[in-house]
């Protein structure tokens, strides 16, 4: 049976392809899989079926064969563990791309989100201004420290893997502030990863329940 993945009727993200299941519906489509989608709207991730699922009552899941899993990096390193194409043979080259798996979502997505929720959820409180450019300060260094290890490589360690996939899907949440544009490699690397067909496909298939949300 194939999988099947949880994900929001109606993205807060607006269609911009950055809801967490973007991740794994990504990783599905580099290991040309077939899934299934069950839509959830914001009342029934508090609900006690989906809160077995996923305890703390986000998206996305994953379920096949028995298993059930949340956060996105967990489902995406089960995918790519399982099937070729997402991790190199090689053990050395398989923990490097892991470890950027870990990197993405440990050390750079989180001021990434700090500033986000700063900016969405604390606009209006006295202090935001003062603390926006040392958020934006934290995400500069770990986006100078990533710029200078990519270099001029296509990709982050070898050819594309989970890592990849993770680094960029991370760093997209980046556009809108303008933070990527100082870091002309950094966004290079986006770009080639939105051109992927695999990731073309995912971000379709994402924005048709946006679209179709607005109906």
């Amino acid at each position: 049976m194939p999988p099947t993945i949880t994900a929001f009727r109606a993205s807060p993200d607006h269609g911009r392809g950055l809801a967490r299941d973007m991740r794994v519906r990504w990783a599905l489509e580099e290991l040309g899989l077939p899934y299934e989608v069950r839509l959830v709207d914001f009342d029934e991730l508090k609900q006690p079926a989906h809160l077995a699922l996923h305890p703390f009552g986000q998206i996305p899941t994953f379920e096949q064969d028995g298993l059930a899993l949340f956060e996105s990096g967990a489902i995406v390193l089960h995918l790519a563990q399982g099937q070729p194409g997402l991790l190199p043979d090689d053990a050395n080259a398989r923990a490097r791309a892991i470890n950027w798996i870990f990197a993405a979502l440990n050390t750079i997505e989180p001021p990434i989100l700090e500033l986000q929720t700063a900016r969405l959820n604390e606009g209006h409180e006295p202090w935001t201004p003062s603390r926006i450019p040392l958020i934006e300060a934290r995400i500069e260094q770990r986006l100078s420290a990533l710029a200078a290890r990519l270099g001029d490589a296509e990709w982050i360690d070898g050819p594309f893997s989970a890592g990849d996939l993770m680094l960029a899907s991370v760093l997209l949440r980046l556009r809108s502030s303008g933070l990527l544009d100082h870091f002309p490699a950094l966004a290079g690397y986006v770009a080639r990863a939105e051109q992927r067909a695999a990731y073309r496909r995912a971000f379709a298939a994402q924005y048709a329940v946006f679209i179709a949300s607005q109906a």
